[in-house]
Parts: C-alpha cells; structure tokens; sequence
C-alpha cells in the first residue's frame, strides 16, 4: 500500500466501524441531482438540507455543464429517479477568476511544465452568465425530458447561502 494514503485508509476504518447507510437504494431519494464544483469548500449535502441518498452530487471544476455532465444527467434521470435539477456554482471559484482556458493553460505550463492545450478547461470569467448557459444546456438537451425542473444558484462560501439566479 502507498503511504500518502495511510491516513485515509486508517480514516474509513473508523467509519466503516459506525457504518448505518448500507440500506440505502441507488435512486435520489428527493429525486434530485446537483451539478458543483469539485471545491472542498462546498457540502453539497448539508447546505442543501439533505442526507446520503436524497440526491445524486455530479462534481467538476466550476460546476459546469459539459458533455460528460449532460451523459450523467441523462443516465440519472433515466436510471435514479432524478427529476429536478440544480446547477450550483460558487463564489471565489479559480474558474471564475480567470480571463479564460488560456491562462490556465499558460500557468501550468509556467508553474509545472506541462502543456495542458490538449483539455478545455471551460473557465469563464462572467460566472453567472457562463451559469445561464449551462441551465439551457440541461433544458435544451434532446435526451432530457423537456418538462425537467432546472434551476441555478450560486453558494457563497462565505456565508453558506444559496442565492438563486433566475434565467
């Protein structure tokens, strides 16, 4: 075994000792999915009010709606009784921050001497906007049903509020 990893493995055993949610069904509960960002700042389940099972969390970096995301939505709805979905950026987001992929691009390639051209990063400095147009990414998708309530807000991680953006 890796020892950077030691003290997750020590970690879960813990867990694992008080473990109480293998009865849980694969389905959202609540019939909810959540698309955020993969910041650690963010508890997708306690600022939401909801426990393990009540919802389907799909994270990445900027809480983008990409095609992998709209693959994942279609297979939740489909197959884990997901019928409501809430796109849910944040503030102090990096991928927000920047003036586009191409800064990050540069930043890897100056900090760590990698050149990342190959990805897309999807950054976008104007996050509300960049927000808006992934919510009519998900009411748009001809995989979807049309009917699907979709609805945005922006955690702020300063407070833990949820401000909801209207299309």
């Amino acid at each position: 075994m890796n020892s950077a990893f030691d003290d997750l493995f020590t970690a879960n055993a813990e867990y694992a000792a008080d473990f109480r949610l293998g009865g849980l069904a694969p389905v959202a509960a609540r019939g909810l999915a959540v698309v955020t960002c993969m910041d650690s700042r963010i508890e997708p389940l306690q600022t939401l009010g909801l426990t393990p099972g009540d919802a389907k969390i799909l994270r990445n970096a900027g809480a983008r709606v990409t095609d992998d995301t709209l693959r994942t939505l279609v297979l939740a709805v489909y197959l884990l009784e997901v019928d409501r979905v809430l796109v849910m950026p944040h503030t102090r987001c990096k991928m927000a921050s920047v003036s586009g992929d191409d800064e990050v691009h540069d930043l890897i390639e100056r900090n760590h001497g990698v050149d990342t051209r190959s990805l897309e990063f999807h950054t976008d400095s104007d996050q509300i906007g960049a927000l808006r147009h992934d919510l009519e990414r998900v009411r748009h998708h001809p995989l979807l049903p049309r009917d699907l309530p979709v609805a945005g807000g922006r955690y702020d991680v300063d407070t833990g509020r949820v401000e909801p953006i209207e299309v």
